[in-house]
């Protein structure tokens, strides 16, 4: 396949790569311990989240793949998974490599939750907070990509906006009528300490 294909390919899926990584955060992160909505209930909610996650490492899988197939850098499969090793632009590949293996760790993780202590499985999957902004530092950084071209910067600040206000709504009191109601039942009829009656 010509070599100028490759690269545009590489470039390309590592773009779409980050929209849907970011839109699998602002997903995550708005749904993450809470109830679907009558609009979107949970079930559609966590199948959207799963396949968008699919979709994003095979776009993933594609980036990598053709920018070592690509050849016009000196890259090879283990500067894929081992940090800062990699004979060209070590450092902005060393960060792409560590947003892939947090991937995986995320991802295997995933695939094996049921068989998996909860703590350990959330502990893993809270890493992708530390996997986005090292994937978006690599593509900003990677010599010869294009990280700096205006194009690209207004496709990182939209995704950084959009984890940003997702993160702040996130953060904001729950505001579901459930929620609301259950918290006002409390506060009427708080629960009586076990055994107090006893």
């Amino acid at each position: 396949m010509n070599t100028q294909i490759l690269w545009y390919a590489s470039r390309a899926t590592g773009a779409v790569s980050l929209v849907l990584f970011t839109a699998v955060m602002v997903l995550g992160i708005l749904t993450a311990g809470r109830k679907g909505s009558t609009f979107l209930p949970r079930a559609a909610v966590l199948r959207l989240h799963r396949t968008l996650s699919i979709t994003s490492m095979a776009f993933l899988a594609i980036h990598i793949v053709t920018a070592i197939a690509d050849g016009y850098v000196d890259l090879n499969y283990w500067d894929v998974l081992i940090p800062f090793g990699a004979a060209w632009d070590p450092l902005w590949v060393g960060l792409g490599t560590v947003a892939v293996d947090l991937m995986l760790a995320i991802g295997i993780t995933s695939a094996l939750r049921r068989h998996l202590p909860a703590v350990a499985w959330k502990a893993v999957h809270l890493s992708s907070y530390a996997m986005w902004p090292i994937a978006l530092l690599h593509g900003f950084g990677i010599s010869g990509g294009d990280g700096t071209r205006v194009w690209m910067i207004a496709i990182d600040i939209v995704c950084i906006v959009s984890v940003l206000v997702t993160l702040t709504l996130r953060l904001l009191p729950d505001r579901h009528p459930d929620t609301v109601a259950r918290r006002a039942a409390e506060t009427t009829h708080p629960r009586e300490e076990i055994g107090s009656h006893r």
